[in-house]
């Protein structure tokens, strides 16, 4: 299986910058896609940003020129930089990993994180 704790959460004013982590551990062979998620008080779990093991990048159209995401295959380890951040980026973020090779040679599928808060403040 795969474990995901994600870090770097916190508040931060209107225009400030927050750089989240979200390290994966257990018996893994490889892993496919790694993403971040958020959700809103009120409102559905969102696709921020994800990033393909080749470094294929896909964003939100909310976060475009303002996130950027990036991971270290050797670390098993995806960030997610967020610069210019809004009130309305206010959220609990989680990392997920689509698929991944574990323990066994198995395939395992959608694994989360925790969670971790960012607050933005006006």
């Amino acid at each position: 299986q795969v474990q995901l704790v994600e870090s770097g959460g916190g508040l931060v004013q209107a225009g400030g910058s927050l750089r989240l982590s979200c390290a994966a551990s257990g018996t893994i062979f490889s892993i496919n896609a790694m993403g971040w998620y958020r959700e809103a008080p009120g409102k559905q779990r969102e696709l921020v940003a994800a990033i393909t093991s080749g470094g294929s990048t896909n964003y939100a159209d909310s976060v475009k020129g303002r996130f950027t995401i990036s991971r270290d295959n050797a670390k098993n380890t995806v960030y997610l930089q967020m610069n210019s951040l809004k009130p309305e980026d206010t959220a609990v973020y989680y990392c997920n990993v689509d698929r991944a090779v574990v323990g066994g040679l198995k395939l395992g599928y959608d694994f989360w994180g925790q969670g971790t808060q960012v607050t933005v403040s006006s």
